[in-house]
């Protein structure tokens, strides 16, 4: 599985992005797919995550302002950041994992094995 994201820039506080996770390989049946953030010297934080069930989950820091979806014709994972703040400044990664995982697990980096490479969002 290759995972590879663009979109990531600079932006003013208030201001959106849209990052975009180009996902190949992946035949899994079922599996789930997520947004991690991590700042230089702090642990990788799950923001969102889509499951082959539907399920959608949201770190409570990002609720009502970031929505995840899947393109699944062409295997693209979007995160869309509306309302940016500067705390939302950090690298962004998508992963993917085969299988669902538990409500409790879901954003836990732990589980994932396909990792990319990130892109760089900053909000001054």
């Amino acid at each position: 599985v290759q995972l590879v994201e663009s979109g990531g820039g600079s932006v003013q506080p208030g201001g959106s992005l849209r990052l975009s996770c180009k996902v190949s390989g992946n035949s899994y049946r079922d599996y789930s797919m997520a947004w991690f953030r991590q700042v230089a010297d702090k642990e990788r934080e799950g923001v969102a995550a889509i499951e082959s069930s539907r399920s959608i989950s949201y770190a409570r820091s990002v609720q009502g302002r970031f929505t995840i979806s899947l393109d699944n014709a062409e295997n693209i994972l979007y995160l869309q950041m509306d309302n940016l703040l500067p705390a939302d400044t950090a690298m962004y990664y998508c992963a993917v994992k085969e299988g669902v995982s538990k409500p409790w697990t879901v954003l836990k980096s732990v589980q994932y094995n396909h990792w990319g490479q990130g892109t760089q969002v900053t909000v001054s």
